[in-house]
């Protein structure tokens, strides 16, 4: 049986008070496996990306449990959570946030460096990590070098640079032609089915669809659908609409 590496149930969430109170997530449930790219998908506003960093920890849930590799995040102290995130857990987000000043391998290594590795160890496994995305001979290039869909390889490798067995992703493709999202997504699922992660993509970009192993459909705060296999998924939405 496939592991679990996300599972949170129940989850509320709500900004504001008294009459401005705007409740966003309304007793939410996902799960996700490890192996497989989960896509949670929806339209613009439904609580995708307030669910997103409720996992990832950068928010807290008003109830409910968030079990992340097998540890309950909402359990646990601030400071335990940052730590937990540190180690375990890679972003990727729709502005690539790459330093202009920093070279592509320099960029790549952040994390490690973050973690207290020595600067030459840490350009080395990036230059590593570069050549998986294809970019090898692009470490030395600063970001303005860089066209889009360059750049949001190199912020896939600074994902995954610290080897974290889960990626979480926020609109990863919406910037981006149709091609370069193709290669971004065929990245995303080799990092999830062949180095056994949890890649979770949050999008609405309907062109990605048929890259997801298992889909989570969100409506007005909640999870209305889940579709569990690939088949599933195509059957509900078809390539090219």
């Amino acid at each position: 049986m496939t592991a679990l590496g996300i599972n949170v149930q129940d989850v509320d969430k709500s900004f504001g008070r008294g009459e401005a109170r705007t409740v966003v997530l309304k007793k939410t449930g996902l799960a996700a496996e490890m192996g497989r790219l989960t896509m949670l998908v929806g339209p613009s506003g439904c609580g995708k990306t307030t669910l997103l960093s409720i996992i990832a920890g950068t928010l807290h849930a008003d109830g409910g449990t968030i079990e992340v590799l097998g540890q309950r995040l909402d359990q646990m102290s601030g400071n335990a959570v940052a730590k937990f995130r540190s180690r375990n857990l890679g972003f990727i987000f729709q502005q690539f946030n790459l330093i202009p000043t920093l070279t592509t391998a320099e960029n790549v290594s952040v994390p490690l460096i973050i973690q207290g590795q020595p600067p030459r160890r840490a350009e080395n496994k990036a230059r590593e990590v570069l050549e998986w995305v294809g970019l090898a001979d692009h470490a030395n290039f600063r970001p303005g070098k860089l066209s889009v869909g360059q750049q949001q390889r190199v912020a896939i490798a600074r994902a995954l640079v610290h080897e974290p067995p889960i990626i979480l992703c926020d609109e990863p493709t919406s910037s981006l032609d149709s091609e370069n999202g193709r290669h971004v997504m065929e990245l995303l699922r080799k990092a999830a089915t062949q180095q056994n992660r949890v890649v979770l993509v949050v999008t609405h970009d309907n062109r990605t669809y048929g890259f997801a192993d298992h889909m989570a459909e969100m409506e007005d705060g909640r999870i209305f659908r889940t579709l569990k296999t690939q088949e599933e998924i195509l059957a509900h939405h078809p390539p090219g609409l």
